[in-house]
């Protein structure tokens, strides 16, 4: 059956991937805010270091005289010594005119320097990373504007962010692949729910519609629900066909015998030979129809109940004696006499009224092949499995048709001038594969045919 359903994705997959979708933006987000809150911190590092080098050299800026004097502290630049060998720069300004330093610094400089001002620039094809300050110093004369800039190249913090990048990269790849695992974890006990669920509707028998009952998640509950009211009327369902089959049966079967027996009562009293003639093919066709009706009815209670299928202890041999019992007469018509063998007990897990049913059919087949006067014999056998066999003396089956008589509707090569559907065989057949058998055709040697029901 689930060969015919349209598959469209997979929930797993879906939730999985949702799942695992915002885990990755999360790890990307992760990287992109930790990165730089730790490119913040460590350029105000740099920042406050530069900060702390500038101004011990403006600590040093006196006014003498009317000169700025200035003894420079070199321990502010030895501060700014790092692993990665960073070039520093500096440049002292008096009003605006260089006093010592990097004249070419200053055309990288801020137009206006405030108190503390730092900026990016690029200089003498590096990336620096500049502190400014200025102080006003006032002596006898006139004021002097006195500016300092420190710059320092960013090789130390480029390594820096570059091992703080790295780490938090193999983070946020633990991190997605912890998330990953668990989002697949997590979709799989989702999805489980469903999984338990079409296991417990699947171990159910074929008769078995009662609700489901076992506590389900809420998002299940409306799933559950039509499934429970899906059993509920194919359960109604069921019980209808099955009423209407076994009525259907007798409504046709009863009008079909008493116009039979008024047909035969009829011919006894005719005495022309034409209305003979009519009245016999009048018979034929009731036989037909009655047969056909009959098999009809038959295979499609065999087919309702194959699929509902009531099992109990059935003893074959009362069961079979009780159908001999009942066929006689109809044999007796035919002169042919019907023997049941059965040499031991056998004691069969089925349908009782499938298991005559299908006997009956064979039965029912062998009388309309055997000749006046012989018989046909039904044997129980219990070594090596149990089985029936219904045997007869008739023409046999043709032997390139045995693969193929038990098909619906199919009948022998063989069969012209007998009333037949082509049922018969597909009924016994259908009933051996209810209960686990299989119906085998074959001929005896001496002339005639066996049919086997092995169970």
């Amino acid at each position: 059956m689930t060969d015919n359903v349209v598959v469209f994705g997979s929930l797993r997959n879906r939730l999985a991937l949702i799942l695992t979708g915002g885990a990755a933006l999360l790890a990307i987000l992760l990287f992109i805010v930790v990165r730089g809150y730790a490119a913040q911190i460590a350029q105000q590092g740099q920042d406050n270091i530069l900060g702390a080098s500038v101004s011990s050299i403006l600590d040093a800026a006196v006014l003498r005289d009317g000169a700025v004097e200035l003894d420079f502290p070199y321990a502010s630049l030895s501060m700014l010594s790092t692993a990665a060998d960073d070039r520093v720069f500096y440049a002292i300004f008096e009003d605006g005119a260089l006093l010592s330093g990097y004249d070419g610094l200053g055309a990288v400089l801020p137009a206006k320097s405030g108190e503390s001002v730092f900026t990016s620039a690029n200089y003498d094809n590096a990336t620096i990373r500049v502190a400014t300050a200025s102080r006003t110093l006032i002596g006898i004369g006139t004021p002097r504007q006195v500016s300092v800039s420190v710059a320092q190249t960013q090789d130390a913090l480029a390594e820096t962010l570059n091992k703080i990048s790295r780490n938090v990269a193999l983070f946020g790849a633990g991190f997605f692949a912890l998330a990953t695992a668990l989002a697949f974890w997590a979709a799989s006990t989702t999805i489980g729910q469903l999984s338990r669920l079409t296991m417990s509707v699947t171990r159910r028998g074929p008769q078995d519609l009662s609700p489901f009952l076992k506590p389900v998640p809420s998002e299940m509950v409306p799933l559950v629900g039509s499934l429970n009211t899906l059993m509920s009327r194919l359960d109604q369902s069921l019980k209808q066909s099955e009423d209407f089959i076994a009525e259907a049966a007798h409504r046709v079967r009863t009008p079909l015998a008493t116009v039979r027996s008024y047909a035969e009562a009829t011919f006894q009293r005719v005495q022309t030979q034409e209305n003979r003639d009519a009245l016999r093919a009048m018979m034929r066709a009731i036989d037909e129809s009655s047969r056909a009706a009959g098999q009809l009815l038959d295979h499609a209670m065999v087919t309702f109940r194959a699929e509902n299928l009531e099992r109990e202890d059935v003893e074959l041999d009362g069961l079979l004696r009780d159908l001999v019992q009942r066929m006689t007469p109809v044999a007796d018509m035919r002169d042919v006499a019907i023997h049941l063998e059965s040499t031991a007990s056998a004691l069969v897990r089925g349908d009782p009224v499938l298991l005559q049913n299908a006997v009956r059919n064979l039965i029912d087949n062998a009388l309309k092949y055997a000749p006046a006067d012989t018989s046909i014999t039904i044997r129980v056998r219990t070594n090596p499995h149990i089985s029936v066999d219904v045997l007869d003396q008739g023409p046999g089956f043709l032997a390139g048709e045995m693969d193929k008589l038990a098909g619906r509707f199919v009948r022998g090569g063989d069969t012209q001038g007998h009333i037949g559907s082509g049922l018969g065989l597909t009924i016994a057949q259908d009933v051996a594969t209810a209960h686990n058998g299989t119906m085998v055709l074959s001929n005896r040697s001496e002339g005639g045919a066996c049919v086997t029901l092995q169970f």
